[in-house]
């Protein structure tokens, strides 16, 4: 039966996907998506709005449970699993990013790997189950991005994974957990009253909330569904529905399930190598390129010899942080990007501790950099750059730009990088036999029998020579 609307739709289709229909293309990217969203999370499980977040949700407790990631004596809830999970991720603004603009692994990955553990025993969550699940919660988010015009921009208003992010993940949950076409349209309602929350707490302890937020709203809406709640059946359809995020609102019906055509086989996501905005690796390359001709070898940055430094970025304002004073409007500032570049040599997770942000020599550098906007420097992923020009005392000028930083989806990380991001993410928290056994696990992700030896590798409670020997028998 094919849906005359494209609420009834999305449903038929997310009902409908099968694990025949994933191709090569979508496996291998979904799966690195899946590596460097469990790294990211994993370290981002020591900071301390994931301590805050985990403080918070202990006062809730159930019969079923699930791993809090690196906590091996912390079970929670499935929603509040979810959620503190789901914190851990973007609590480092670490995550993959794609577009048009959103975060898409960090509001769908927790929501899976906290259903597999909630259901009853004989069900068992294969990798192929969680792998179709996974990528029909990013296939979500990238259609819904496409009502928009609006969706292709940085965003001005909302946070993306707030929005599409809740939808995606109670698609993600919803196929999951075997929601017919029925159900699966009354969760994608449900999750719409759950969806928003807005840009104004960019750069706050506050921004990760919406991540985790997003995956546990969706689950939520998932299992009211489930439970018989009810809810408008044009949600998707309607201006004053999903439309009601978006300006220009033009929604569109999925492919047909008889020749289905993925997003992810058109579009990859981008990867970071340093913890921040997007938007600031296009200044962090520009700012090294240009150090270069200023600093020989393994010597200090000449700051005295600089007069003015020149920013010419996209106009994004929250990304605009002249005198940042934490570690979250760091990370949100292409000044201390170019800054911080300019100084070390190199950006990485130490760069954002308060020392360095605070450090004499990063205030007075700070105080020399002004940024310009240009009509061709457009907010978009897809195609902004950034470029660095400093005036020396001596009357030189130096200039560089970025157009595409490595890491992008046009230049994407080499599967050896992307491998050596996970281990020092992950090796904070658990040991290197665990992350390399969490590698092989994701590696083979599609000839896993049982997820329950990933969310045991997550959770380090258990021998890593034994899951070795469970692991190897099932791929």
């Amino acid at each position: 039966m094919w849906a005359k609307n494209v609420t009834g739709n999305f449903a038929n289709v997310i009902h409908g996907l099968k694990a025949s229909h994933l191709t090569d293309v979508v496996v291998r990217r979904s799966k690195r998506m899946i590596l460097d969203t469990l790294g990211v999370g994993l370290l981002g499980t020591r900071t301390d709005v994931f301590q805050k977040a985990i403080q918070y949700s202990k006062i809730y407790s159930s019969k079923t449970s699930s791993t809090v990631w690196a906590h091996p004596d912390i079970r929670l809830p499935p929603l509040y699993a979810t959620f503190v999970n789901g914190v851990a991720v973007h609590s480092m603004d670490f995550d993959d990013t794609w577009h048009p603009t959103t975060h898409p692994s960090g509001a769908v990955l927790p929501v899976l790997l906290a259903v597999s553990e909630a259901l009853p025993e004989q069900k068992k969550i294969s990798g192929l189950d969680l792998l179709l699940a996974f990528n029909i919660g990013i296939e979500v988010q990238g259609r819904l991005m496409h009502f928009s015009n609006e969706a292709s921009d940085v965003p001005k208003r909302f946070h993306p994974p707030s929005i599409v992010g809740t939808l995606g993940s109670a698609a993600a949950a919803a196929k999951l957990l075997g929601l017919d076409q029925f159900k699966t349209k009354e969760a994608l309602a449900i999750a719409t009253s759950y969806s928003g929350a807005p840009l104004a707490n960019a750069a706050t302890q506050t921004k990760p909330l919406h991540m985790g937020n997003a995956g546990r709203h969706g689950l939520e809406a998932a299992f009211l569904s489930f439970s018989g709640l009810e809810a408008n059946k044009l949600i998707l359809d309607l201006e004053s529905g999903f439309g009601a995020f978006y300006a220009n609102y033009l929604p569109q019906a999925l492919p047909s399930l008889q020749s289905y055509s993925w997003l992810l086989d058109q579009q990859d996501v981008a990867f970071k190598s340093f913890p921040a905005h997007l938007g600031t690796h296009w200044m962090a390359e520009a700012a090294l390129a240009v150090r270069k001709h200023l600093v020989k070898s393994r010597k200090s940055l000449p700051s005295s010899r600089i007069k003015t430094i020149t920013l010419k970025v996209p106009d994004i304002q929250y990304v605009n942080r002249p005198s940042p004073t934490s570690e979250h409007e760091a990370r949100h500032s292409f000044q201390f990007a170019a800054c911080t570049a300019l100084l070390d040599g190199h950006i990485s997770v130490e760069s954002f501790r308060q020392e360095n942000i605070s450090r004499p020599e990063m205030t007075e550098l700070l105080g020399k950099t002004h940024l310009e906007h240009s009509s061709d420097n457009q907010p978009s992923f897809k195609n902004l750059y950034c470029e660095v020009t400093i005036a020396l005392k001596d009357g030189d000028m130096l200039t560089e730009r970025c157009d595409t930083f490595y890491g992008h989806w046009r230049k994407p990380l080499s599967k050896g990088d992307l491998v050596k991001k996970f281990q020092a993410n992950a090796t904070a928290v658990v040991s290197p036999e665990a992350a390399e056994s969490i590698v092989e696990v994701v590696d083979n992700l599609e000839k896993l029998e049982d997820c329950g030896s990933l969310t045991s590798l997550l959770q380090g409670a258990e021998s890593t020579n034994k899951l070795l020997k469970r692991g190897s028998r099932q791929i």
